[in-house]
Formats: structure tokens, C-alpha cells, sequence
């Protein structure tokens, strides 16, 4: 008898716990939006890489794409470790910022272990709901991944909501282990403490944090020595050296930001008139005492924000390359460039024949100049690597077959003149280039410059950067530099047919060989396989930090609301308060973001300068990456700022 009663008692008490964890849960989903929003975007970004990892259709388009389930694979793990570390924060910090009321249940009566339970069943309900809301969202996301893969093919897509089982499986098997390890970390916590724990922990805290705060003056100053060394050494496109300003840079963020809370004061103490102008007092006070207890946790975000713009820029630029070197070498359907001497294309025109039906074709020299006048030029003026020992010069009438071969506008070469065809980003040093030529006993004058795609990025190519355009009785006695096959097809070169054409360049010298279905595949499953991951780690990292920077500027709800009521009763209008509460906003939220905009900046126009001259143009060009990355990471940011300073100025502000 004694033993039902207490298994009944256990079940009303296990009820009781359930309801009033449910009703907290929906009393707490206002105050945590964020957390909220971003573990379903998580969740989401989650699932549809998963999708693409157990995707056969997309798998199948072509080899190359067989390293794409790796490299999700690996940014997975990554990711998982940082929605880990995100769970980890906001539980801990919804601990926090109850442990109060968690000390009152167990004053009234309540064991710690109901007490943990009751937090337990309350974070799961909320697990629960992002788990679900967070695998339908990702099957919409996946289903654009899907149709921007098969675009980069030039696949039709045709839309088909399925799931994925295995993907969903995957997904579930991440939550549980970051949302549990989590959970189960703050159950321990809750069974150890004591109600005097619980009721002061969150003040406890506080005092702990502020008071390692000594000779902080010292370390502001370091650390934006070490931040402008490291930023130096991360631009000297070295391993060694970037990994030591790699290594300055993370000591110059922790620094920076442990020491701010007595850096700032002390650079107003030196200016008082600036101290006290307007509601600057107010407002850097009040951020300088916010920032002395959560010095380590800027700066991990501010990290985190470099992480992100560095990542996608690199995504970025490396989809620029991929795309420029692809057209830029893709011109023709075929092509081949052979630069053995005295050697022809016979191998390669006898498979052709059989195998591959052709609209034209034209097999050509590319001939050597006496000179490298022009070269020279280029060199000196512009950024450009030295390929050959001379100018490379070829036929008109090859040149104006290639041309129409192409689509490309007629152009004409009128006696005593030359013409010059270059990369795009050579063109406008060209057009000023006003010499003359000599090519035998022949004098030429400049004629004009073209920079159409012209497959002049390859070494046995049309040219390596530019190509001088010639009457054809002036180069007929100039010794050849390389030969070339060129031709259009009436298909596009299936698998096969590029296969038998490799196996023979296999045999021989190694030609020059682009086929144009197969650079196609390549770039669109280099660009799936490198980029999307980082963009995918990009995006995480920064709903991450800005989530986090988010909950905890909400969470100073409660000062805030106090300290305008008393800004209020002194007599300050409610315009003056909107004011105040914007600057508080914008210095908070633009805190971590300036020092890894000082260091990202540089680091991304560095980064896409190295890359070899004439591949990062229009649309690749650094000063545009640079633009995008920008625009996308603040995109995301600005709706997070949004999000809290519409709370905020609805709740602590008084109403007139």
C-alpha cells in the first residue's frame, strides 16, 4: 500500500512537472525568439547539406562531385561543434537567469532533481519544436541547393518534395548529441547546487568576471600593436608568417576586448569634454561596464565574424576563379594545343572523325616574334608573368576563321597594320600601347585591340595573356611556336567521347587539351564541392554570433527598463531616450564587427591580387568579392540588430 501510494505521488508530481514545463517553455519562447529562429535555420542548413551528402542524382552528374559528401562532412563537424558550443551558451545562460526562481521551487519543497527535470522537459519542448521546424524548412533550402547544382550543369529542375530518411536520420543524430550533451550538462549542475547557490549564481558570477580586471591599460595598447602586426603578417602570403599572425590576431582580439572596459574610460578622462557631451557619459559607461563581464565572450564572437568574412570571401574567390578559368579556356568545344615540334594532330583528328561529328573545325600555328617588344611592355606595366621568350603572333586569316568559329563580330586588318587580342584586363594598357612593330622587313603600326574569350590563359593557347595579329605573308617565314586543333561540335561531348580523347593525350606529350563539357563539370563540382561548404560554415558562424550578441543585450531588458523610467521622472522625452538606446545598439553591435573588418578587409583584396593576372575580372574582381561578402554578412547581421532593438525599444521604454 505504502509503495503505490508514493509510484502515485511520483505520478502527479511527474505530471505536475509536465505541464509546468510546457507552460514555461511557451512563457519563455517570447523572451528567446532568436535562439529560437536561429536553432531552426540551424537545423535547416543542417538538413539540406545532409540532403546533398545521400543525393544520388547529384552525386551522379560527374565524378569530380564524388568529393562533395566529404567536404560537407567536414564542415558538419565544425558546425556541429559551434551550435554545440551556441546550445551550450544559451542553456547556460537561461540557467542564469532563473536559477532564482529554480532556489524558490526548491524552497517550496521541490527536490533539485524535479527541479532539473523540470528544466530538462522545458528545453526539450523547445528542441523538439526547432527539430521539426527546423527539417521542413531544410527540405525548401534543399531543394534550391538542388536546383542551383543542377543550374551549374545546365540541367532543366524539376521540383519533387521528398525527404530524405537518411539525411533526416543524420539530422536528428547531430541535434540529439549537441541538444542532450547540453542538457544533461546543466541536469548535473541543477542536482549539485544549493538554494543559496541557485539564488546568487547569477550575481556570483558577475563578481567573478569583473574582478580580473588589472593593468588593463598595458594590454589595450598591445593588443592593437599585435592586431596591426598580425593583420601585416597575414597579408605576407607566407605559411609560416600567416600562421603567426594568425596567432597575433587571437591575442590581439582577447586583449582588446579584456582591456576596453578600461580603455575607453580612460581615453574620456583624458578629454572631458568629450566625456560630457550629450548622453556620452551615459552611453559608454554603461557599454564599459557591460564589457567588463563579458570580455571573452566578445571576443570570441569577434573572431567568429572573421572566421565568416574570410571564409566566404575565399569562397568567393575561388568561385571566381573556377568560373574565369573555365570560360577562359572553354571558348571552343574542342580544343587542343600541341607543342611538340614538328608534330600534328593526326591522332587526335582520326578518333575525332569517327566519334564526334563537328559543324568546323581548323588545325593552325601560333608563330614566334623576333622580339618581345611588346611583352616587355606588359611586363613593365601591368601584373603579368613572363611565358615565352617572345612575342606571340598569328595569321589573319586564322584568326578571323576563329572568329567566325566563335560568333564573334567581323573584324578587318587594314594594310600596314596590326591588331592585338588580349585578356580582358590587358585591354585598356594596350589601347595607349601606340609602337610600332617589326615583324621581318615589315613595318606595322597598331590597329586596334579585341579581348573577346580567346583561349589565351593556356600555355600551348592562342597566346599567353595577348596575341599579335599579322597579314599572313609577314608570318609565313616566322618559326612556329606551338600548333592547334580547334573545332565546334554539332553534341555536346559526352563522357565517352572525352575519355577516348584523354586516353590519347595519355599516350603522348601531354597536350594541351580543354574540352568544353568536361571544364564545364569540373568548375560546377568544384564550385559545389569548395564553395557551398563555406558558405554553408559561413552562415552558421554568423547566426551564431549574432544570436548570442542578441540574447544578451535582450537580457539587459530589465536594467535598461529602470534606467529609462528614472531618465523619465528626471524630465527626458522619449525621442531623447530613442536616441540614447540607438547609439547604446550601434557602439554594442559594432563592437565586434569593426576589429574583424580591419583584419578581413585586407586579408580578402589580398587574397584575390595573388591569384594569377587576368582571372579575377568583372564580376571576380577583389574590390566586387569584397562587396558581396560585405552585403551578405550584413544582411544577416542587420536583421538580428533589428530584431533586438525592436524589442527592446517596445519593452523598456516608457510610454508617454
Amino acid at each position: 500500500m505504502k509503495s503505490w501510494m508514493c509510484w502515485l505521488c511520483w505520478e502527479v508530481i511527474s505530471v505536475t512537472l509536465s505541464k509546468l514545463s510546457l507552460r514555461n517553455a511557451r512563457r519563455q519562447a517570447g523572451d528567446y525568439l532568436v535562439y529560437f529562429v536561429t536553432m531552426v535555420m540551424a537545423v535547416a542548413l543542417m538538413y539540406a547539406f545532409n540532403g546533398l551528402i545521400f543525393s544520388r542524382e547529384l552525386l551522379a552528374l560527374c565524378e569530380q562531385m564524388e568529393a562533395l559528401p566529404l567536404t560537407i562532412a567536414m564542415a558538419s563537424i565544425v558546425i556541429v561543434c559551434i551550435i554545440g558550443w551556441l546550445v551550450q551558451y544559451t542553456t547556460g545562460f537561461m540557467f542564469a537567469r532563473r536559477s532564482r526562481e529554480f532556489g524558490t521551487y526548491v524552497l517550496i519543497g521541490l527536490e533539485n532533481n524535479q527541479v532539473a527535470r523540470l528544466f530538462f522537459l522545458e528545453n526539450l519542448a523547445v528542441g523538439a519544436v526547432c527539430l521539426v521546424l527546423g527539417i521542413l524548412s531544410g527540405n525548401l533550402i534543399y531543394q534550391a541547393l538542388r536546383a542551383v547544382i543542377l543550374a551549374l550543369f545546365g540541367i532543366r529542375y524539376h521540383f519533387s518534395f521528398s525527404f530524405s530518411l537518411k539525411a533526416v536520420a543524420l539530422t536528428l543524430f547531430y541535434f540529439l548529441l549537441i541538444y542532450l550533451f547540453a542538457q544533461m550538462n546543466s541536469r548535473r549542475r541543477i542536482r549539485k547546487m544549493k538554494i543559496y547557490d541557485l539564488i546568487y549564481f547569477e550575481r556570483k558570477n558577475e563578481k567573478e568576471v569583473i574582478s580580473k580586471s588589472k593593468n588593463r591599460r598595458r594590454v589595450f595598447t598591445a593588443s592593437i600593436v599585435l592586431g596591426v602586426v598580425g593583420t601585416l603578417f597575414l597579408m605576407a602570403r607566407n605559411f609560416w608568417l600567416g600562421l603567426i599572425g594568425a596567432a597575433c590576431v587571437i591575442v590581439f582580439l582577447y586583449g582588446f576586448f579584456a582591456s576596453f572596459s578600461s580603455g575607453v574610460p580612460a581615453f574620456f578622462d583624458k578629454r572631458p569634454k568629450k566625456k560630457y557631451q550629450k548622453e556620452n557619459l551615459m552611453v559608454f559607461r554603461t557599454l564599459s561596464a557591460k564589457l567588463a563581464t563579458m570580455g571573452v565572450l566578445m571576443a570570441t564572437i569577434s573572431l567568429l565574424f572573421t572566421a565568416v568574412l574570410a571564409s566566404q570571401g575565399m569562397g568567393l574567390i575561388i568561385k571566381g576563379i573556377l568560373e574565369n578559368r573555365a570560360r577562359q579556356t572553354s571558348c571552343f568545344d574542342l580544343f587542343i594545343g600541341i607543342g611538340e615540334k614538328g608534330r600534328d594532330a593526326d591522332d587526335y583528328r582520326e578518333y575525332i572523325e569517327k566519334n564526334i561529328p563537328l559543324t568546323t573545325s581548323h588545325s593552325y600555328f601560333v608563330w614566334q616574334g623576333e622580339n618581345m617588344q611588346v611583352m616587355d611592355y606588359v611586363e613593365k606595366n601591368a601584373d603579368y608573368y613572363r611565358n615565352y621568350d617572345c612575342d606571340t603572333v598569328m595569321k589573319y586569316s586564322d584568326y578571323a576563321i576563329l572568329r567566325n568559329m566563335l560568333g564573334y563580330p567581323e573584324v578587318f586588318l587594314n594594310p600596314g597594320e596590326y591588331l592585338i587580342h588580349c585578356q580582358p584586363y590587358l585591354k585598356d594598357l594596350l589601347e595607349n600601347y601606340e609602337e610600332t612593330i617589326t615583324v621581318g622587313e615589315n613595318t606595322f603600326r597598331p590597329g586596334g585591340v579585341r579581348a573577346e574569350d580567346f583561349n589565351q590563359y593556356a600555355w600551348e593557347g592562342n597566346g599567353r595573356g595577348f596575341l599579335l595579329i599579322v597579314p599572313d605573308e609577314a608570318a609565313q617565314n616566322l618559326p612556329a611556336a606551338h600548333r592547334i586543333y580547334a573545332a565546334m561540335t554539332k553534341e555536346p561531348v559526352s563522357e565517352a567521347q572525352a575519355k577516348g580523347l584523354e586516353e590519347i593525350n595519355e599516350h603522348g606529350e601531354y597536350d594541351t587539351l580543354y574540352i568544353k563539357t568536361q571544364i564545364e563539370k569540373e568548375c560546377a563540382a568544384a564550385t559545389a564541392a569548395m564553395v557551398f561548404p563555406l558558405c554553408y560554415l559561413a552562415l552558421i558562424l554568423t547566426m551564431t554570433a549574432a544570436a548570442i550578441l542578441t540574447i544578451q543585450q535582450l537580457s539587459e531588458a530589465g536594467h535598461y527598463r529602470s534606467q529609462f523610467v528614472l531618465l523619465r521622472k528626471l524630465g527626458m522625452n522619449r525621442g531623447r531616450m530613442e536616441k540614447i538606446l540607438r547609439r547604446q545598439f550601434a557602439i554594442y553591435y559594432a563592437m565586434p564587427a569593426i576589429p574583424s573588418l580591419f583584419i578581413s578587409i585586407p586579408f580578402i583584396l589580398n587574397m584575390g591580387e595573388g591569384v594569377e593576372p587576368g582571372v579575377m575580372v568583372g564580376a571576380s574582381h577583389p574590390v566586387v568579392i569584397l562587396g558581396v561578402t560585405l552585403g551578405m554578412f550584413f544582411l544577416v547581421y542587420i536583421v538580428y540588430i533589428a530584431m533586438a532593438y525592436s524589442s527592446m525599444r517596445r519593452n523598456v521604454l516608457p510610454v508617454e
